[in-house]
Parts: structure tokens; sequence; C-alpha cells
């Protein structure tokens, strides 16, 4: 089993207020749910108008499968113009 989980740290500068933070991350994390074999959440930032994280993970029986899978995630991120990735910092799940 192989797992890996990204963490994108976003910037939204055309926020105003929580509403306008919700009406930006709610089509990114949907579509990730609906078009991506992943799971998705809000992980951090909740507090803040022009940040976001969003944490994106993904099993699979080889790495590369799920390198693959991550990669499309990643690139249907950063397909949103209103949105900034500061950074995406990848983990593997490590058996002991």
């Amino acid at each position: 089993m192989q797992v890996l989980a990204v963490e994108f740290d976003l910037r939204l500068p055309g926020c105003q207020s929580l509403k306008d933070k919700r009406a930006v991350l709610r089509p990114v994390i949907d579509g990730l749910r609906n078009r991506h074999p992943v799971s998705v959440a809000e992980t951090d930032h909740q507090e803040l108008w022009q940040r976001g994280a969003i944490g994106v993970a993904v099993v699979s029986e080889t790495s590369g499968h799920a390198q693959a899978m991550m990669d499309e995630a990643e690139r249907f991120v950063w397909s949103f113009p209103e949105i900034e990735v500061l950074s995406a910092t990848a983990r593997w799940l490590e058996e002991d």
C-alpha cells in the first residue's frame, strides 16, 4: 500500500471575508472530490480571509500510480486563476 499526501498552502488575494474565501475554495475542494480519486479537506488558516490550506491524500497499490493521481490533482488546483499556490508539500506514508 502506498499513501501520498500533499498540503497546498494557498493565497486568496481577492477575498474580503470568510464567505468570499468559502466561495473560492468550495469549487476546488468539490472538484477534487468529484473528478479525482482522492481525499481532500481544508487543513489550516480557517480564520484568515486571504490564506488557505488544502490537504489531499491518495492511496494506491504502487507509488507510480499514486504519484500520477496526485499529479492530476495538483494540476487541477493550479488551474484556478483566483488562487495563488504558495507551496505544495508532499509526504509519503512510511511503514515501520
